[in-house]
């Protein structure tokens, strides 16, 4: 979905000598000579380049034996969002329907083609490409619920009715008279400490939340396509606002409640493995055999298994508290380091919420 593509080793260690913050959560370094792995920006001294095997994910670090350093802490960094692209977000939020353009960029102090190295190595595209890709997005909603073809055109900021249509079928893969009465899924980034999240919701339900660097994502959302019948465009809705809080708070060690309301994609069996799954009590892991006997359907353990692997709501729906019946974390879409993380931060939410509960009378 969003690759990068990762520049040689001498540009890489150049990057590590100096420091280089645009390679925050990119790209590590695995020192073979201690075992241990860093941020760019770490501040210990830098190892000989014969010594650096360079990675571009957290997980590649750490199943290729690796531990995270104590001093730059990549564990708890990962995915904290750059200053420079949440400012630009932020702006972009406020105006979605503004024609962004690069003299825009310097008018608000960052050099664009430090936003552009930014944005693409987070998100894949640049932060143009992104506006661009909203006001189409925002247009088409507008066509959708009836506006005048001429009116969205002008609100997306085409002088040109052929540059227009051109855009939406290129994006959408059909004209704007088509569209008319159709319905948008819109996605949104979240950060979290463990990486960028993407939230998919309409007005009414959240759809899809998967951390953005898993493998299945694409097929995912082609899958998520099919199933509704509708495109995905750029944007928030009140059910993103609501979960990116819910997560909030949960990242923050407050509360593991999730309110939001999820929509019923899956077959009958499915869901009720998801349900199962969400009545696991925080801190809690329990193995597949455990949660298919619990669902009174002990033969079925393979079935439990792959309901789990499809569940496309990651965190909410808790599928990283089962593990292997031998103990083993098996596998998790998001990574085992993830599925780990998640697990022991539960276990210390669990322990302090228990502390803070008061005394029964």
């Amino acid at each position: 979905m969003m690759l990068f593509k990762r520049p040689d080793t001498e540009t890489l260690y150049a990057a590590l000598v100096a420091k280089d913050p645009a390679y925050e959560g990119v790209a590590y370094v695995c020192v073979t000579s201690t075992k241990i792995f860093c941020r760019f920006t770490c501040t210990a001294r830098k190892p000989k380049i014969e010594n650096c095997r360079f990675r571009e994910t957290i997980a590649e670090c750490l199943e290729a034996g690796f531990r995270p350093c104590k001093r730059c802490k990549p564990m708890l960094s990962y995915g904290a969002a750059d200053e420079t692209v949440a400012s630009l977000l932020a702006a972009l939020e406020e105006d979605p329907a503004r024609r962004w353009r690069e003299d825009d960029i310097v008018a608000l102090g960052h050099d664009p083609s430090t936003v552009r190295r930014a944005f693409k190595r987070r998100f894949g595209m640049s932060f143009l490409e992104i506006a661009r890709l909203r006001r189409l997005g925002d247009a088409a909603e507008s066509i959708a619920s009836g506006e005048a073809v001429i009116g969205a055109q002008i609100d997306a900021g085409y002088e040109s009715g052929s540059g227009f249509r051109a855009a939406i079928n290129q994006f959408f893969g059909t004209s704007p008279a088509a569209m008319k009465g159709k319905g948008f899924l819109k996605g949104a980034w979240i950060d979290t400490p463990v990486g960028p999240m993407l939230a998919v919701a309409d007005d009414h339900a959240l759809h899809l939340l998967e951390f953005a660097d898993r493998p299945a994502l694409p097929a995912e959302l082609k899958r998520l396509k099919t199933r509704t019948g509708a495109d995905m465009v750029l944007g928030r809705t009140a059910v993103t606002e609501t979960i990116e809080a819910e997560l909030e708070a949960y990242f923050a060690g407050r509360s593991a409640n999730f309110e939001t309301r999820l929509a019923g994609h899956g077959t009958a069996f499915e869901r009720d493995v998801w349900r199962n799954l969400r009545a696991i009590p925080v801190g809690r892991i329990v193995s597949y055999s455990s949660l298919a006997t619990s669902m009174e359907r002990p033969s079925a353990v393979r079935a439990v298994a792959r309901a789990n692997g499809a569940n496309q709501i990651a965190i909410v729906i808790p599928c990283h508290r089962v593990i292997g019946a031998d103990g083993s974390l098996t596998g998790y879409g998001g990574g085992l380091w993830r599925k780990r993380w998640l697990i022991e931060h539960e276990r210390r939410m669990a322990e302090r919420l228990a502390r803070e509960m008061p005394l029964a009378s």
